[in-house]
């Protein structure tokens, strides 16, 4: 949906800054609960990250003979995020397509011609946007473009073997503030987790040297809640990338207005949420065993034996979550920057100098033999 200016009619976009529609012809600026009645809003409330403290037996060891396996997982999820759209929100939003890699934006029709924020290809304009799914949430951008610039400069500033020249002679071929499509996995899930460990003592006599290992098995049982497990909605978007630049403050998160997408591109989401259910069970599965491990305590050895997991009250919701992605060239090589534009966190890869490279290698090698031939010297003087 496209927000006109009461003032002057000029297409209104959302500010990061003010946090407020900004009218880019007349600077009028307006409030978003102003435009709030022209969304149908949903009333899912955001909530913040919490942890249920973890309870379980007493750690005595297990008899290894006696143990009783442990039930199956149940990793199921209620799948059913996001909803329809409302009638007209979407009047003025358009899907663009790229040729070469498929990715799909959505933007409104005021979009001047633009290229793909993956692989930066021209995309083309395919016609109204219809069928996915509406978001429940969004987290609105707080930084703006001139914050990612500025992140990038000083992120090569940083890294010693950078061409000298990339910072003052670089020129961004494309920076695009893109909201990135989130699936977000909330449960609370009873957790029992069976631990190997091992405790040896050691002595001698007058003929040996005895070591006893002693082997256990370590049960722990207790219950976690995970709310917001993010997994990213789009194959377009690298995995690794998005998950260097979390964490994203669920807290910030306001039920969704179109009205943020203004001035912004939006990735379609091609992955549903079926799909990513896997991912989100494995970073549970992760974060479950690193904290039931930390509750083993007094042994030499702990390795995992068998776990189960069983989740309750499970839901999933549909956010949108904002990321500057920035492109740029050096002799002849494509490098893309992504950052946070909640918290700044940035990453990407930088072109290295090899002419600087193999400066520092000489210049430290002859460091470490000069210091080498010096303690030498003192060394035989000594003697």
């Amino acid at each position: 949906m496209e927000y006109k200016c009461p003032a002057c009619g000029g297409a209104l976009e959302f500010d990061p800054k003010i946090q407020k529609m900004k009218c880019p012809y007349c600077d009028s600026e307006y409030e978003m609960a102003e435009l709030q009645a022209k969304d149908e809003q949903l009333n899912q409330g955001a909530a913040a990250v919490t942890g249920a403290p973890v309870t379980g037996p007493d750690g005595e060891p297990v008899d290894p003979e006696s143990a009783a396996p442990l039930p199956e997982d149940d990793l199921n999820w209620n799948t059913n995020a996001g909803s329809e759209w409302g009638y007209g929100e979407t009047d003025g939003m358009r899907v663009y397509v790229c040729n070469s890699c498929g990715g799909e934006i959505v933007g409104d029709a005021n979009m001047a011609a633009t290229s793909c924020p993956f692989c930066g290809n021209p995309v083309v304009m395919m016609g109204n946007f219809t069928g996915a799914l509406k978001p429940d949430l969004v987290i609105p951008f707080k930084l703006d473009k001139k914050a990612a610039k500025d992140a990038l400069r000083m992120h090569a500033k940083s890294k010693k073997l950078v061409p000298k020249f990339f910072c003052e002679e670089q020129h961004l071929d494309e920076i695009k503030g893109i909201y990135v499509p989130y699936w977000l996995f909330d449960s609370s899930a009873d957790v029992q987790m069976r631990f190997r460990a091992t405790r040896s003592r050691a002595w001698s006599d007058s003929r040996y040297d005895y070591v006893e290992t002693e082997d256990y098995l370590v049960d722990r049982a207790g219950s976690l809640d995970f709310e917001a497990v993010p997994a990213d909605g789009s194959s377009k978007m690298d995995d690794t990338l998005m998950e260097s630049i979390e964490p994203f403050d669920i807290s910030e998160a306001v039920p969704f207005q179109t009205a943020y997408l203004a001035g912004y591109l939006a990735d379609k989401y091609d992955v549903t949420a079926e799909q990513s259910v896997e991912r989100a069970n494995d970073r549970i599965k992760k974060t479950a065993e690193e904290t039931f491990r930390g509750q083993v305590q007094g042994y030499e050895t702990v390795t995992l034996d068998s776990s189960s997991i069983r989740l309750r009250d499970s839901r999933v919701r549909y956010a949108l979550y904002p990321v500057w992605l920035l492109n740029t060239s050096w002799k002849g090589e494509k490098y893309t920057f992504a950052m946070n534009a909640q918290t700044g966190k940035f990453i990407g890869d930088l072109p290295m100098d090899k002419g600087a490279w193999w400066k520092y290698l000489l210049l430290y090698g002859g460091i470490i033999t000069a210091v080498a031939y010096l303690l030498v010297t003192l060394f035989q003087k000594l003697l």
